[in-house]
């Protein structure tokens, strides 16, 4: 059963198209709150609801040697501060269960990479601190899982007692290096719980070469506007002001000079087929 919910203000499959924005991981705290302030400037002249997102810790980078975050302790404290600074929901990936309840104390929205996303302790653990904290819980579907499957993901968690659920599809692997989305993911998904496409993962070509993962971000406005007009609840993306020099999946992001074009586009086309 697909089941709505709120993030304080925010409203998770209730008919409203959301973004979920910003850079893949917390570069710098000025960084982090530069790219939130300018997205919330263009969320906010179009209307559109907005959770800020960046990962504290990346923790299955191609290589030993990438940047990964500030940790846990130093990035949920920055995350916390942008969050009410702003007054925007945020959102985090947690990659252990021992971090869930430190993370649930300051952050909206717990994410489950995809690589994770069979993994039962993380997800309950995800689930009974969200619960405790009032949270959501956001799952990435594995570029390796079928889109029913994710059923058993929600199922998890709701028996964990958390209802505040919702689903994010990423491409699935097509052969080595390479992702595809297929379309009938999204209402497949969307039967059972509430869900958002991630535009920039989508276009991601896995560990490529030189020990970082490629990407085709030329391709992220029209996967976006055909998942909009398929029907989600919601949009991810990376966003970077100079995707070039991000620290972590700079190939595949968005730059913020093209943001708004793109959302104006995605809300048009939701309109439309609302």
């Amino acid at each position: 059963m697909n089941k709505p919910f709120d993030i304080g203000s925010l409203s998770v499959g209730k008919g409203k198209l959301f973004l979920i924005a910003g850079p893949c991981v917390i570069e710098s705290e000025s960084h982090s709150r530069r790219m939130a302030d300018a997205i919330q400037r263009i969320t906010s002249d179009l209307g559109m609801p907005y959770i800020f997102k960046a990962s504290y810790d990346k923790a299955n980078r191609t290589s030993i040697h990438s940047f990964r975050g500030p940790g846990v302790i130093e990035g949920t404290r920055i995350l916390q501060t942008i969050a009410e600074a702003t007054g925007l929901p945020v959102l985090t990936d947690v990659h252990t269960a021992q971090d869930c309840p430190r993370v649930a104390e300051a952050i909206d929205v717990l994410q489950i990479p995809a690589f994770l996303c069979r993994q039962t302790d993380l997800l309950v653990a995800a689930a009974e601190a969200a619960t405790s904290h009032n949270r959501a819980v956001n799952v990435k579907k594995g570029q390796f899982v079928a889109p029913a499957d994710m059923r058993h993901a929600v199922e998890k968690i709701r028996e964990s007692g958390c209802d505040r659920v919702c689903l994010t599809e990423r491409g699935a692997s097509f052969g080595y290096n390479n992702l595809v989305v297929d379309m009938r993911s999204l209402p497949i998904m969307r039967s059972f719980a509430p869900v958002i496409f991630d535009g920039t993962h989508s276009v991601q070509t896995p560990s490529a070469a030189n020990g970082v993962s490629g990407g085709q971000p030329e391709f992220i406005p029209v996967l976006a506007r055909a998942a909009v007009a398929a029907g989600v609840d919601g949009i991810f993306l990376e966003v970077h002001d100079d995707p070039p020099h991000a620290k972590s999946d700079g190939a595949n992001a968005l730059h913020l000079n093209h943001l708004r074009e793109v959302l104006e586009r995605l809300l048009a086309i939701h309109q439309a087929a609302s």
